[in-house]
Parts: structure tokens; C-alpha cells; sequence
């Protein structure tokens, strides 16, 4: 099982810029609770997010000599890609990719054409560099936007990703709209078809749905699980009003009700909900 921490969603939305040193403080409590790997920083242009515009600096601050938790940080470009990758301190970019050719103009400024391109030039840097390249599929689970969607397309993402040599794909509910049923059938479809790419979930959800969206895609043979303390977060490209990421505690205590044991020190999680508060003190 893998927890995908997720401080950078949860915070790039946020206007009121959050110190750098909090920043720092924050991610340095996540890395002694024991997740598989934090999603923390952003490559991206500092006009489009500037929340993250610190990331660097931030990167540098981290004491990872007690933790055994990796890096992932989000690129847009290939500019943005060959900066990440030049950093020993990350170990995964993470890509968004959407089935939207409108979200993908407005989260990139790119056609899902040119975005393909981008992915194929990405990969080459991570492999080069021996990182690894995190696809998010974004608007996985459905379409906002009035463009076709079935899970034909979304089949059709994941075999172009895998002739390209890419591992990881974490399937994404952008904007919350992902009913069970969607999910268990494209999880189930995806990790059949393709044994050796490891699917994740990343879901934005009401609260009061996170859990079946969890149960879900565990149903199927899901593994690998993004999620945010407190369920802070959403993406600010999607729409106006932020569609949060499922809270951490609840995605733990789905699982552990679902007989699965999740290893993570739970003191050191403790004080992370605390300073979380003053983290996104102004979200």
C-alpha cells in the first residue's frame, strides 16, 4: 500500500502566500510520519502558481536523513522538467495530462497533442536522470466540459502512456465527479490490461463521498492513493470553487477498516494535522 502525501495540491491554491520557513517546517513533520512519498513542490511557472514559486528553496530545506519517504514534484513543460530533474532531492515528476482538450489548454496552456510530445520528451529526461515520470490523468473519471468521454478514450491515454514507457499513472477525479461504479470499472480495466504500470487514485471529493470512491478502487486492486491532511486542496485550473482532495485520515481509517494495514507513525501524524492549521490558516 502507498500513501501519496500531498502538500502541494493542497496548498497551490491558497492566495495568501504561506512562509517559505512554514513551508519547510511542515514538510519536514510529514517526512517523520512515513509516506511512501510527498507530492511537494511545483516547476511550474511562478505567474500561474505562485504559491509554489518557493519550491526550490523549500526542496533545499528538507532533512531527509530519518526519512525514508521520496519527492515528487509537478512540471508543465519540458523547461520546467529539466530543472526538477537536476535536483538529487526528487525522486518523481509528476505530469498532468487530461482526456479535456479544454482543461488541458487551461492547466498548460497546451493541446493534449502537444502535451503527448511534451510526456514523450519528459520521459527521456527522467530515464536519463533516473527519476520517474508520474502521469495524472486528469478528468479520468468523467468530462465537465461537453467533450466526449467513455472509458474507451481513457484506454486509449493509457496504451499511447504505455508504448512510451511510462510506470506509473495515477488516475485523477479532477473536479469530484467520479461515481463507484466509473471507477471500479476503469481501475479493474486499466490493471488487467496492463500488470506492470502501477495505477494510483487520485481523487478530489466531497467529504461525505471520499470513503466509497476509496472502497472503490481498493475493490479492484487500487494501491497506490494520493490524499491531503484535512482534505485541503483542489485544483485552481478545474473551476472556480475547488473541489477538495480526500483527507488522509480518512483515506487511513478506510483502509484500516478494510483489513489493510497501514504503516505510518501516528505521533508524528498527529502533530502534522495540528501545524496544519497553521499552514492553510488562510485556505
Amino acid at each position: 500500500m502507498k500513501i501519496i502525501e500531498c502538500p502541494r495540491d493542497a496548498m497551490q491554491g491558497i492566495t495568501t502566500f504561506i512562509p517559505t520557513e512554514l513551508k519547510i517546517a511542515y514538510l519536514n513533520q510529514l517526512l517523520k510520519v512515513g509516506f511512501d512519498t510527498l507530492d511537494c513542490g511545483s516547476f511550474v511557472s511562478p505567474k500561474a502558481i505562485p504559491q509554489l514559486k518557493d519550491s526550490h528553496e523549500v526542496l533545499t530545506g528538507l532533512n531527509r536523513s530519518e526519512s525514508d519517504s521520496k519527492l515528487l514534484c509537478i512540471v508543465a513543460n519540458e523547461r520546467g522538467a529539466e530543472a526538477a530533474v537536476s535536483l538529487s532531492e526528487i525522486d518523481f515528476l509528476g505530469f498532468p495530462l487530461s482526456l479535456s482538450e479544454t482543461f488541458q489548454q487551461r492547466n498548460t496552456h497546451r493541446s493534449i497533442a502537444e502535451a503527448m510530445v511534451d510526456v514523450a520528451k519528459i520521459q527521456n529526461l527522467c530515464i536519463h536522470h533516473r527519476k520517474k515520470l508520474v502521469i495524472y490523468l486528469s478528468m479520468g473519471f468523467g468530462n465537465p466540459y461537453g467533450e466526449a468521454f467513455d472509458e474507451n478514450i481513457v484506454a486509449d491515454f493509457i496504451a499511447r502512456l504505455y508504448l512510451l514507457g511510462i510506470e506509473i499513472i495515477s488516475l485523477s477525479d479532477t473536479i469530484g465527479i467520479a461515481d463507484s461504479e466509473v471507477i471500479k470499472r476503469i481501475f479493474k480495466k486499466s490493471i488487467t490490461a496492463y500488470p506492470t504500470i502501477e495505477f494510483g487514485a487520485h481523487f478530489h471529493s466531497a467529504p461525505d463521498r471520499a470513503k466509497e470512491k476509496i472502497e472503490a478502487a481498493f475493490s479492484v486492486g487500487c494501491r497506490r492513493f494520493d490524499a491531503a491532511i484535512k482534505g485541503f486542496g483542489g485544483c485552481p485550473m478545474a473551476a472556480d470553487a475547488l473541489t477538495g482532495n480526500v483527507a488522509t485520515e480518512t483515506l487511513i481509517a478506510t483502509l484500516e477498516a478494510l483489513g489493510e494495514e497501514v504503516n505510518y507513525n501516528k505521533d508524528a501524524f498527529e502533530q502534522a494535522q495540528i501545524m496544519s492549521l497553521d499552514v492553510f490558516a488562510h485556505a
